[in-house]
């Protein structure tokens, strides 16, 4: 069975940093890409961030371009999203996601077939 689970998130003061782990079991990560996305309260989820199933290819959305930044070792099953100049809002569930890779075009996509629980960032004063 295909597990995702993330860890890494909490409350943190605006400009500070995050490491946001995904942590896959069940299976290797070898193949599929993987995307970080976002939930804030009473917003809809957004992508955040993808990487190839290489790690060749990235792709971040507008909002945190330059400030985050995804990789990832296949040989330790993991999955990171460094956070950095944290905003408040940037205050969100956040969760991985994995699906085969069809390109970087077309990651993330809602429709990745299995998503982690999720983890708590907060960004706060």
């Amino acid at each position: 069975q295909l597990q995702l689970v993330e860890s890494g998130g909490g409350l943190v003061q605006p400009g500070g940093s995050l490491r946001l782990s995904c942590a896959a079991s069940g299976f290797t990560l070898d193949y599929y890409a993987i995307g970080w996305f976002r939930q804030a309260p009473g917003k809809e989820r957004e992508g955040v961030s993808c990487i190839s199933s290489s790690g060749d290819s990235t792709k971040y959305a507008d909002s945190v371009k330059g400030r985050f930044t995804i990789s990832r070792d296949n040989a330790k099953n993991m999955v990171y999203l460094q956070m950095n100049s944290l905003k408040p809002e940037d205050t969100a569930v956040y969760y991985c996601a994995a699906d085969k890779d069809w390109g970087i075009s077309s990651c993330p996509r809602e429709d990745f077939s299995s998503w982690g629980q999720g983890t708590q960032v907060t960004v706060s004063s």
